[in-house]
């Protein structure tokens, strides 16, 4: 079954659904973007989960956890949502894993008065419901605190009503130590028996150490191939700790110099958000994620190195970093863009003046020409910027 729902669905989801004849559940998205597809109420997968314990359950948006929080409250859904999504649960969920791990949760209102004296410098703070890299913040150093507080303040009043509570709360923060170490983005599924089931590894680029952005997530044969077997081993520890069966995750996680897994959240019932990784995944491995999960089935994955060669394959989120606020934006040049790269293999555009984004861009491109990713990784996008009133620099 499929849970639908804003802010996107992408073409190859849709395909997807009608051409396996994947179930929906029945909302006001599901009925606008495919009405022609039978509609499953909630007395209905209730029904339906009385006689089979292992029915899967996909949501392509965090937006529906308060749909399957009302109408599902009868089976473990909404227990293993909270679960992931609140990171201070997580954290205490994984403590022995990670005995000398430091996190402390923070209210919004008790921000301008923490002692963060005995604080463990650099250190992240972030809602602990959270989405993207939405009110996520890097503290280098005690004179930079309220410098911080103040800029969280300010995104909050801008993004307060993009999305539910359900997918960001920032009434309540969370402050963790800083994790070392490359960063990475896996979509999985646990199978019927609690095996974790990988289906894309992604390595997420940043443009210096004070960079959180989600610019460039990529994936290639190496990254996959050398990384396979720990992910498997640590994802089984907490499939094991959380009692995950037939459930899928989109995961984030740190490797450090010597190899010591971190995780900094798991996603669930989801993989990566706006239709990302999953559908990166069919465009470089040749693998549909969401049939894959839905179906209980697992990659090939000599085949998938057979078929990537050296090549990589990115997510490029389009964020709004630019020296513009949305209002002095009159557009922004795509085709300009897409001649940076010398194999985009889609466009996505979003509406820039909803959401602090102007779209998503997949990409290929050959290992000796890193530079294409490395350039728009620092880029402020600036360049392909039309304003209102153009500055001179």
């Amino acid at each position: 079954m499929i849970l639908l729902d804003k802010p996107y669905v992408s073409d190859f989801l849709k395909k997807t659904i009608i051409d396996y004849k994947f179930e929906l559940i029945d909302n006001e998205v599901s009925q606008q973007i495919l009405p022609e597809i039978k509609h499953l109420q909630a007395k209905e997968i209730l029904e339906k989960i009385a006689t089979n314990k292992a029915l899967r359950l996909y949501l392509n948006s965090e937006n529906s956890i308060q749909w399957v929080e009302e109408n599902l409250s009868e089976t473990e859904w909404p227990t293993k949502i909270k679960l992931f999504k609140n990171k201070v649960l997580f954290r205490q969920m994984i403590a022995h894993l990670h005995a000398n791990y430091f996190f402390k949760p923070v209210l919004i209102n008790e921000l301008d008065s923490i002692d963060i004296s005995d604080l463990k410098f650099p250190f992240i703070i972030k809602p602990s419901v959270g989405f993207f890299s939405m009110g996520v913040y890097k503290v280098d150093k005690p004179e930079n605190w309220l410098g911080i507080i103040a800029n969280i303040k300010e995104e909050i009043e801008e993004i307060k009503d993009l999305y539910p509570k359900e997918v960001i709360d920032l009434n309540e923060f969370i402050i963790e130590e800083y994790i070392t170490g490359e960063e990475y983005a896996i979509d999985c599924y646990f199978d019927e028996n609690g095996h974790v089931v990988i289906l894309a590894i992604l390595k997420h680029l940043f443009s210096s150490s004070v960079d959180v952005s989600d610019r460039i997530y990529i994936t290639s044969a190496d990254i996959l191939d050398s990384l396979m077997a720990p992910i498997e081993n640590y994802l089984n520890k907490i499939a094991a700790l959380a009692q995950l069966k037939n459930f899928a995750a989109h995961v984030e996680i740190r490797i450090d110099e010597i190899g010591q897994i971190q995780p900094i959240e798991v996603n669930p019932m989801r993989f990566g958000g706006w239709c990302t990784t999953a559908d990166l995944s069919y465009y470089a491995y040749g693998n549909n994620s969401y049939q894959f999960f839905l179906e209980n089935l697992k990659p090939d994955w000599n085949s998938v190195f057979d078929r990537m060669g050296n090549d990589i394959f990115s997510i490029i989120v389009l964020d709004n970093s630019t020296s513009f606020e949305s209002t002095e934006i009159l557009s922004f040049d795509y085709e300009k863009l897409l001649k940076k790269f010398e194999n985009p293999l889609e466009l996505r555009k979003v509406n820039y003046k909803e959401y602090p984004v102007f779209g998503f861009l997949f990409a290929q491109t050959r290992a000796k020409n890193m530079q294409e990713l490395e350039y728009i990784l620092k880029s402020n996008l600036d360049e392909f910027i039309r304003a209102k009133e153009p500055r001179f620099r």
